[in-house]
């Protein structure tokens, strides 16, 4: 069952809330555009699951309903796909996929990333580089929602994503796709040069070989490979993480293109050459700008560590989104 409870809204910015029968203040995120606004002294139902456990990622409780405000809505007359469809959050949404018998249009290149912290320094190299218009297909593996990521609201202030869509079970992007593929499919409709595609921030994780969001990786490639076109796969490096699964190139990575079933072009900053095994394929050299980057006001930390001390994370996308742009 879920583990819900009721609570009052003690704070809006940031939000935060108070357990009926607590004194405890607890961090909280709603999803506006599920459960409308939450104000100081409303009651509301959440989800506390992930706060009680004590997940670094999404260690905060979450808004399921909104008693005081959240139940006056209309919903929708037009649309009839549903997202989220069969649980109690399923809603309607307009899709972009393209209609049957529509013309061809020649596929873009398309770059797989693994984890989220990857999509701002990919966005900011391919921008850097010329890339035209790129855009991020948001897939499942990490978090659903499209209104979480605060990387992709400021990529898309800045002018260094052209779009957003949410594509699958996620939801909540500037525009919706029922598949992946239907979304890489309409990327040329949707005035895009490029594409980047991974789950959003908060992957999964288990420990083994193939339970971890990061495969989210290999039904990108696979969707732009189906439909004729490049694929990359942004390399997942560290020289600061302390799992040795993640030291030099990581398991995701390495279970990615061990799976692949064609041609993975896998970007390598240029002076990180020697965290790469031997024995890869399709190695594109390319250069990555970590000062630039570090200076561009973009985030700069994962994990609790900050570019400096792991700067091979950092190298990776950016090198990704280097090779990217000479695609374009």
């Amino acid at each position: 069952m879920l583990k819900l409870r009721r609570a009052t809204v003690v704070g809006s910015d940031p939000l935060e809330i108070i357990l009926d029968g607590s004194r405890e203040r607890r961090k909280a995120w709603a999803d506006h555009t599920m459960v409308g606004p939450c104000q100081e002294g409303d009651e509301v139902v959440v989800n506390v699951e992930a706060l009680d456990l004590g997940l670094g990622s999404g260690g905060f409780d979450i808004v399921h309903v909104n008693l005081t405000r959240g139940l006056e809505a209309e919903g929708s007359e037009e649309e009839h796909v549903m997202k989220l469809n069969y649980t109690s959050l399923q809603h309607p949404v307009g899709t972009i996929e393209k209609p049957e018998g529509s013309a061809h249009e020649p596929p873009v290149p398309v770059l797989a990333i693994s984890l989220h912290g990857h999509l701002a320094p990919a966005a900011w190299a391919a921008s850097r580089e010329g890339a035209g218009r790129v855009g991020y297909i948001q897939t499942g593996g990490g978090a659903l929602p499209g209104s979480l990521s605060r990387d992709v609201s400021t990529l898309l202030d800045r002018g260094l994503l052209a779009g957003h869509v949410t594509a699958g079970p996620s939801y909540g992007g500037q525009s919706e796709a029922i598949s992946l593929i239907g979304a890489v499919d309409a990327a040329r409709s949707l005035g895009w040069d490029a594409v980047i595609a991974g789950p959003g921030p908060g992957i999964l994780g288990s420990g083994t070989a193939y339970g971890h969001g990061g495969m989210a990786a290999l039904d990108v490639i696979h969707a732009a490979l189906a439909l004729g076109g490049v694929a990359l796969l942004s390399p997942r490096l560290s020289s600061g993480d302390e799992r040795p699964r993640h030291q030099g190139l990581s398991h995701h990575s390495r279970a990615v293109l061990d799976l692949a079933l064609g041609p993975v072009a896998l970007p390598v900053p240029v002076g990180f050459e020697d965290l790469f095994p031997e024995g890869l394929e399709n190695l594109v050299p390319a250069e990555a700008d970590l000062a630039g980057y570090g200076d561009s006001g973009l985030p700069r930390r994962t994990m609790g560590r900050d570019l400096e001390d792991d700067r091979p994370f950092f190298a990776g996308p950016l090198a990704a989104g280097t090779a990217l742009a000479l695609l374009t």
